[in-house]
């Protein structure tokens, strides 16, 4: 018996996922990805291909896992945030973005929120995660 058979639909649809459009230079289309697994994401032309492609990648993936004997994930442990994380930095780095915030008449957090929230929009096209779906 498949774990798609032992699965019920509700208990597939518990896990959590996310949804992004591609660009052109990836293929067009939607991608999913379920955030409790490293590598369970799938893709289609509409959001709706996409939505079924993922719900067949995340059937696959539990049953590669149950296959194999390994432990399948609650849903909602893989990618459970706080939102909060602490960063160790040299020194000089620090009173640098100290002082570029001061600067820009901003707080530390929020020009280092800002810095990410660049580059992860730089890099956010560049990625091919594209999978089979």
């Amino acid at each position: 018996m498949s774990i798609a058979n032992e699965m019920p639909q509700q208990a597939l649809e518990q896990y959590p996922f996310e949804v992004r459009p591609l660009t052109n230079a990836e293929g067009g289309g939607f991608m999913v990805r379920y955030t409790d697994f490293n590598d369970c994401v799938s893709d289609g032309d509409t959001l709706a291909d996409a939505l079924t492609n993922g719900q067949l990648a995340l059937t696959e993936t539990l049953a590669a896992l149950a296959a194999h004997g390994l432990p399948l994930p609650k849903p909602n442990q893989g990618a459970v945030a706080s939102g909060k994380f602490v960063a160790r930095m040299p020194k000089s780095m620090h009173a640098q973005l100290a002082l570029r915030a001061r600067s820009e008449g901003v707080s530390l957090n929020t020009l280092v929120l800002t810095f990410l929230a660049q580059h992860l929009g730089q890099g956010f096209g560049q990625s091919s995660a594209r999978a089979a779906g």
